[in-house]
């Protein structure tokens, strides 16, 4: 399963979701071509699979971050800082990303995004409770930020090189400002 997704992650990242196929991911491996269909029915669940993968990972770094701020301004760059630095961190995956943004967001984006905006949510709450965030609509602030983190995320991977510092800037600035304004 391991060399079929780590195929299927140079495939996606060379060729895009579009032109890649199963047969393709399949020549990467050493692996009989039967072998795929006993982890993975078709093209649209090794992709899945991939984005799950990617976004799991993600989601456990930025909750970390969130988890151990004791600030709004901690709070909000530390989450966005540890989004971005995962998504360049790493060349294949951020190949794979750069690539297929647009298609993980647009086809795929309701199979995973909702457990981020459901884990960010509670942080937020937790957050709030803690004194380290002012009261906030939770569900239209989680919702905002995630959007703001898949945003500023595709302009990052165009960009040559990756900007972490701009786009966690800017986030932050954004939110807290936004922060500050639902106090009043």
């Amino acid at each position: 399963r391991a060399a079929i997704l780590d195929a299927a992650r140079g495939v996606f990242a060379e060729h895009g979701y579009e032109a890649a196929s199963v047969r393709e991911i399949i020549r990467r491996t050493d692996l009989a071509s039967g072998t795929f269909y006993n982890y993975f029915p078709d093209k649209d669940a090794i992709f899945v699979a991939l984005i799950a993968e990617t976004a799991e990972e993600a989601r456990r770094r930025v909750r970390a971050a969130r988890r151990s701020a004791r600030t709004a301004s901690e709070f909000v760059e530390g989450g966005y800082r540890a989004f971005f630095e995962f998504i360049v961190e790493e060349p294949e995956r951020f190949a794979f990303m750069r690539r297929n943004l647009e298609t993980m967001s647009n086809r795929f984006g309701e199979t995973v995004l909702p457990a981020g905006t459901e884990e960010l949510a509670e942080d937020l709450r937790t957050a709030i409770e803690a004194g380290h965030l002012p009261p906030v609509d939770v569900d239209y602030c989680a919702h905002a930020m995630v959007a703001v983190a898949l945003e500023l995320g595709a302009r990052l991977v165009e960009r040559s090189p990756p900007d972490v510092e701009g786009a966690t800037r800017f986030a932050k600035t954004l939110f807290l400002g936004a922060l500050a304004a639902s106090v009043r």
